[in-house]
């Protein structure tokens, strides 16, 4: 399935800490190259030189000092580097785009726990996102104690636990729920997926999902 003159299409991965994103996306992105099709991986925030250099300013904390909105403009700031080096290039091109976090992630982290006005946090996202919005969204859920500590082993032993992961229990429960309703508000484009199965049978599950809603032509060898 080589890509042709066609927009390529727009896969994302949300879900709170500890949830396997990254490790799926990377999953699935391969998959998707090994039958052909051309793909690339990215992330947020980050996916551009601009948006990493952001990046760096929001987990490490320096950002959490701002007001809400001010970390929501710099999400958006990066977002927007991210989607005019990155993302609109590639979908242009036909290359499909597999991408860790998106602004999904903005709604739950900063609009989810009633920091925000959701008039705000939408508006935001309708000027930067525009049109280029994702053609499948899957949503990786599990209880939140089980991702934190997935997301302390991940770490180094001697590594802080970055911006999010450090806040509280109520957060992250507020988190997951602002997922959760996305997901239930937008099927079209969302997809719940268990998150708590094992990484090899997460990823069957994403890329049987991927076939039925994006029109593949699966493939089930390793």
């Amino acid at each position: 399935m080589a890509a042709g003159s066609a927009r390529g299409r727009f896969i994302t991965f949300e879900g709170g800490e500890g949830a396997g994103k990254s490790t799926q996306a990377h999953r699935l992105a391969l998959r998707l190259q090994a039958m052909g099709q051309g793909t690339i991986e990215t992330r947020e925030p980050g996916g551009s030189p601009g948006a990493e250099a952001i990046r760096q300013m929001l987990l490490s904390g320096v950002a959490a000092a701002l007001v809400p909105a001010g970390e929501a403009l710099l999400f958006a700031a990066a977002r927007i580097d991210h989607l005019e080096r990155t993302i609109r290039p590639a979908l242009a091109a036909g290359t499909w785009v597999v991408c860790d976090r998106f602004a999904d992630s903005t709604r739950a982290y900063q609009g989810g726990r009633n920091a925000l006005d959701q008039d705000f946090v939408l508006g935001l996202e309708r000027l930067v996102v525009g049109d280029t919005r994702p053609d499948l969204t899957l949503i990786i859920d599990l209880p939140v104690e089980v991702g934190l500590a997935r997301a302390a082993q991940r770490r180094n032993a001697d590594a802080l636990a970055d911006r999010f992961e450090s806040e509280t229990l109520a957060f992250h429960e507020g988190v997951r729920r602002a997922f959760l309703a996305i997901a239930a508000a937008e099927p079209e484009r969302c997809v719940l997926v268990d998150g708590t199965q094992s990484a090899d049978a997460l990823a069957q599950a994403v890329f049987d999902i991927a076939v039925a809603r994006l029109g593949l032509t699966p493939r089930y060898e390793p």
